[in-house]
């Protein structure tokens, strides 16, 4: 299974979106999911349920974070930007509102989150990948 599959398989049991996204990754990291669940529930529906930035990108965010957690601070915001121009390529925008009420245009349809889901863990993982081979 990849990651972003299990992201989705995460999203799709319960998980918030950022939640779904960061939990993928969560058996590479020193932490316990338990910590990585709580870290990252305040973060789902665009903060809070603020439809703000897209909790995919939070916990796509948070992941990269705590996966490249020696490098410096520069180099991860560098990652994130990397992370959040993909994910803004793909999805036309980082804003949670913005993704849902683009769904929705039309008529009622099913909101995208599962698969914004696996299109950050995805985007993560490809970074992880490039960057762990450094």
């Amino acid at each position: 299974m990849t990651r972003a599959e299990r992201a989705k398989e995460y999203f799709l049991s319960g998980k918030n979106c950022a939640q779904a996204v960061a939990l993928a990754f969560s058996d590479l990291l020193e932490l316990p999911e338990e910590t990585v669940m709580a870290a990252t529930l305040p973060l789902g529906g665009g903060l809070g349920r603020l439809k703000e930035t897209c909790g995919c990108v939070s916990g796509g965010a948070v992941a990269l974070g705590l996966l490249f957690s020696e490098r410096s601070k520069g180099e991860i915001y560098a990652l994130v930007r990397e992370f959040g121009g993909k994910f803004r390529e793909r999805n036309g925008s980082l804003n949670c509102g913005e993704l849902l009420s683009r769904s929705a245009e039309g008529g009622p349809k099913k909101p995208p989150c599962a698969e914004l889901v696996y299109g950050a863990a995805e985007i993560v993982e490809d970074i992880r990948i490039r960057e762990s081979a450094q």
